[in-house]
């Protein structure tokens, strides 16, 4: 049993194993290629941040390396902090991203960096050759360019930035095993943060936001919108070559198999549409409240093994003491919960 997220994809394994079952010949390719290399990553770390100075608050340390299609990392350095734009838009879009996840998380939460130590924001883009996914290693985060026919490149999703980004926040706070529930829950609180970074960037309101992470990734070719929906799980693609969305959006419909390390991606539907649920009813910037609150969950009242129930309470518990008792904020967290079945 694998629990420990020592290589957290954006691109469900299902997706993947659609794709070479149900793709042309290059396609298939594609998918196995990407599924190896993947394999292959959690045998072996590639350390590249693993000296850190702790800097002053605030202060952003972002470095974009340029593997050039192959899997050697980091690879060349191609920007680092207060350098120009580059002419590679894959290049100052891990630099965009990578930053206004920091701000984020700076800003809005008083949070030093991934670590909240200052640490150094790595990126590698162009990795391999086609590579349908982007990654966060333990140390850094890594970016493929996508096969052109399904995936566009990996970097133009900031959500997908931020998302995979908070995999490390996760990694440095509630540590949450990467397996079942516990699985689950770490996919979702990345989504959350990486949807709250895109609303945030776009100055979008609970009630503006299209609740996608991903949007923008599928070409013309693929049927749907983005990898997942946080507002109606399930909906997000229904293609002949990617299969169907799997997500669930209540526990009446669990996902209970033993594939995709217990549904990690899958069962996140259920907390994600918590999420979506408690920050509409609040209304405003879900950032202020309602991330608010799941930061703080995240940060201090979550183990390694929660499952949705213990992060459901613990989330009803800290909106209480931030809030108040009965508040209509720690009420909008209770009726969320209740909503997808876990409370």
């Amino acid at each position: 049993m694998n629990v420990r997220c020592s290589i957290c994809c954006i691109v469900p394994p299902h997706m993947l194993e659609n794709l070479a079952v149900n793709g042309n010949s290059q396609q298939r390719e594609w998918a196995f290629r990407t599924l190896n290399v993947s394999a292959q990553f959690r045998g072996r770390r590639n350390v590249v941040g693993a000296i850190n100075f702790a800097v002053s608050p605030g202060q952003k340390r972002r470095s974009v390396f340029d593997a050039k299609n192959t899997e050697d990392l980091p690879g060349q350095l191609v920007r680092s902090e207060g350098a120009p734009p580059s002419q590679d838009p894959a290049v100052n879009e891990a630099y965009d991203g990578a930053g206004a996840t920091y701000d984020l998380y700076y800003q809005v939460y008083e949070r030093n960096s991934i670590d909240d130590r200052g640490l150094r924001l790595d990126s590698t883009v162009h990795y391999g050759v086609n590579y349908d996914n982007a990654f966060w290693n333990g140390d850094q985060m890594v970016y493929g360019d996508g096969d052109g026919e399904i995936f566009q490149r990996f970097t133009k999703a900031i959500d997908v930035i931020a998302h995979e980004l908070t995999h490390g926040v996760t990694q440095y706070e509630a540590n949450l095993r990467y397996y079942g529930q516990p699985g689950a829950l770490n996919e979702s609180f990345s989504d959350v943060f990486g949807i709250l970074v895109k609303q945030r960037v776009k100055n979008q309101t609970a009630e503006q936001s299209d609740w996608l992470i991903g949007e923008g990734l599928f070409t013309s070719n693929v049927s749907g919108v983005a990898i997942r929906s946080m507002k109606a799980p399930g909906t997000a693609y229904d293609d002949p070559v990617l299969g169907k969305d799997p997500q669930p959006g209540s526990v009446e419909d669990i996902y209970t198999g033993s594939d995709d390390n217990g549904g990690v991606h899958i069962n996140s539907g259920i907390p994600n549409r918590a999420f979506y649920l408690t920050a509409t009813e609040i209304g405003g910037y879900a950032w202020e409240k309602a991330g608010r609150i799941w930061y703080v969950t995240l940060r201090d009242r979550l183990r390694s093994t929660a499952n949705f129930k213990r992060a459901a309470n613990a989330t009803v518990q800290v909106a209480g003491d931030l809030y108040g008792q009965g508040s209509r904020e720690q009420r909008a967290v209770q009726n969320a919960w209740q909503q997808v079945g876990v409370l």
